[in-house]
């Protein structure tokens, strides 16, 4: 080799060297620009429903972490916010794209089903000493109170309460007559809050996730399976997954009384086919069954597992959830807010984030309170558009026919008028 030839190759060497620095100490400032498009973007295109200060507030949440986090006006079905982050590169927006084991949020939809069917009532009590025993594997609860009684329960998220009653309710044959029909009833009011099947987000690549019918089942265990097999489920793990957006759904659902709209980010879309988006889908669960379950996502922010975000400006009902995945634990929280006349309904999912009211549940308050408690109290919550100016209504009709579309003795209460802020 000659003088030359080292020489040059020196000089390349020193060139990938010094590309490499500029592109670590450009690493920050490329991060930094990517967020900033992204917040000029939702400021700057009307046809978004997001509210920018919450997106920009979402995403400022999820800065080093990997998750999601998306907020839902519930009369409507607007999505005020949607963040998604990711370190490990994949594209994917996680509250719409991404399925995981909803843990104990799932608890809340569980209790809908359980109260509407007879299995349990207000007083149902089920012993719980530090978790539950089940075919020999011990299934583990924090420590609380035992025996708690239905709201406390969900209060306090006991794993024995709902594992044990879960079973009771596919275990009964006397009611359902086999175990797979019991298994396709559950299907059946789980599909009606939205799991197992799109929501029909304008978003493309939404993920379904699994709510196992009592084909899922036979196809996973061919040659035997009972109650016990499948128990998991009630606590939220084994044979289900959903997305962070059915989870807010389901917040909002809850916050509705009964009934949820198709959620949707474009207020375009939302105009381009307006009776997809005016039409209330009502699920299965009972009134009564939702008044026992936002009893009990209210005592969880007063004195259950979420206590510490109680704020008493803010009428919060949630429900925590720590998800079990073979690593760190994701973490994962719902809520509505107000209790009464609900204006927001949220959802953040912490992948790792450990438990659930020690990183999410705080994330999802932090999007609650800024929504609820502007800087500017002048500005009630809402949006600049309203239905009639997004297209969403009859030919014949006005905004106020969206609202005769709510189904009767939902308990919903007419929107604001919607403002961006």
């Amino acid at each position: 080799m000659t003088g030359k030839t080292i020489k040059k190759s020196n000089n390349n060497i020193i060139n990938i060297a010094l590309a490499a620095v500029v592109a670590l100490l450009l690493q920050p400032f490329s991060s930094w620009a990517q967020t900033t498009a992204t917040h000029a973007a939702t400021a700057q295109d009307p046809d978004l429903t997001y509210v920018p200060r919450l997106q920009r507030l979402a995403e400022r949440l999820l800065e080093n972490r990997q998750g999601s986090i998306v907020a839902i006006r519930p009369t409507t079905g607007e999505i005020l916010c949607m963040a998604s982050n990711t370190l490990k590169g994949d594209p994917i927006n996680r509250a719409v794209q991404a399925t995981y084991p909803p843990g104990s949020t799932i608890k809340a939809a569980q209790l809908l089903t359980l109260y509407s069917e007879g299995i349990v009532t207000r007083d149902t009590k089920v012993a719980c000493h530090r978790g539950f025993m089940m075919g020999g594997t011990h299934v583990g609860c924090h420590y609380h109170a035992s025996p708690l009684s239905t709201v406390q329960a969900l209060a306090q998220s006991c794993n024995s309460w709902f594992i044990t009653n879960f079973i009771r309710m596919i275990g009964d044959t006397t009611r359902y007559g086999s175990r797979s029909h019991a298994v396709d009833v559950w299907h059946d009011y789980m599909t009606s809050y939205g799991f197992g099947t799109k929501t029909g987000v304008d978003y493309g690549g939404e993920a379904r996730g699994i709510i196992p019918d009592s084909a899922y089942v036979n196809r996973k265990y061919p040659k035997f399976w009972n109650a016990r097999t499948i128990g998991y489920i009630g606590m939220g793990q084994g044979l289900i997954t959903v997305t962070p957006l059915q989870l807010c759904n389901l917040a909002a659902t809850i916050a509705n009384r009964g009934w949820w709209m198709t959620p949707y980010h474009r207020y375009s879309t939302a105009g381009a086919d307006p009776e997809a988006y005016i039409n209330p889908h009502r699920t299965k669960a009972s009134p009564a069954a939702y008044n026992i379950v936002i009893e009990g996502m209210r005592a969880c922010v007063k004195n259950g597992t979420a206590k510490t975000i109680d704020d008493p400006r803010i009428t919060i009902c949630g429900k925590t959830g720590t998800a079990q995945n073979g690593g760190i634990d994701h973490s994962a929280f719902i809520a509505f807010a107000p209790m009464d006349n609900p204006q927001i309904a949220v959802c953040a999912y912490i992948e790792h984030g450990g438990d659930g009211n020690k990183t999410a549940a705080p994330i999802a308050a932090q999007i609650i309170k800024s929504y609820l408690l502007p800087t500017n109290t002048k500005s009630a919550p809402g949006h600049r558009k309203n239905a009639a100016s997004a297209g969403l209504q009859k030919k014949s009709g006005s905004a106020r026919d969206t609202q005769k579309k709510v189904p009767a003795n939902s308990g919903a209460k007419k929107a604001p008028s919607p403002r961006r802020k």
